[in-house]
């Protein structure tokens, strides 16, 4: 019997399509469920995070779509000199979950995720996941999207210190998190159900 071979360039454009699609950001981002139908692997993530970290699957993703816009390869834009000329990026946050180097360094140390990548939505979930667990230790409620996301941007230590008070513009993007959380909190669960029955069809 006469063994096939795969060309190697088709193999590679096979690839390609595979990662493009797999990385492009969902059609329907303002509807959790729709989000969850589409990329079947991010909800497995998102339910991972939540068996692990304890982290409500709307919270998660209101973060995700705040923070990147659903965009793996999200980075912040770089400041211009005189206006025009690209210079530095104000910060080295990057991917899903918007990272920071050091964050998530430490995300990695303190899991054992030495492998962990920003731009793999299974790791910025669960990087989500336990970074906001550790407010939950501090009294945080696991629906409190707003005030999560204050410590998230400012660091559990700014966030006691208040130093978010002198942010005007953060406090609006946290009120706007904490609305599109409830949102999506009252979408999935409408659909949580049928996810979870179709997540043992598909998994």
């Amino acid at each position: 019997m006469k063994k096939f071979k795969l060309n190697p360039i088709l193999l590679l454009m096979i690839v390609i399509i595979i990662q493009s699609c797999a990385t492009k950001p969902p059609e329907s981002p303002d509807n959790i469920c729709l989000i969850f139908k589409e990329k079947k692997s991010w909800y497995k993530a998102v339910i991972r995070s939540e068996k692990r970290w304890k982290v409500p699957p709307y919270v998660l993703m209101s973060f995700v779509y705040q923070e990147s816009s659903f965009k793996a390869d999200a980075r912040p834009e770089r400041e211009k000199v005189l206006g025009f000329i690209p210079w530095f990026r104000p910060s080295s946050a990057v991917g899903y979950s918007q990272a920071l180097s050091k964050t998530w360094d430490d995300y990695k140390d303190e899991t054992g995720n030495s492998r962990a990548s920003r731009k793999n939505f299974n790791d910025s979930a669960d990087f989500i996941g336990w970074y906001a667990s550790k407010g939950y230790y501090q009294g945080f409620e696991k629906t409190d999207a707003r005030s999560l996301y204050l410590a998230y941007h400012e660091g559990y230590g700014g966030f006691k210190k208040k130093t978010y008070r002198k942010k005007q513009w953060l406090i609006k993007v946290a009120d706007r998190v904490q609305n599109r959380s409830t949102k999506y909190q009252q979408q999935y669960w409408g659909c949580a159900k049928e996810l979870k029955k179709k997540r043992f069809l598909f998994f």
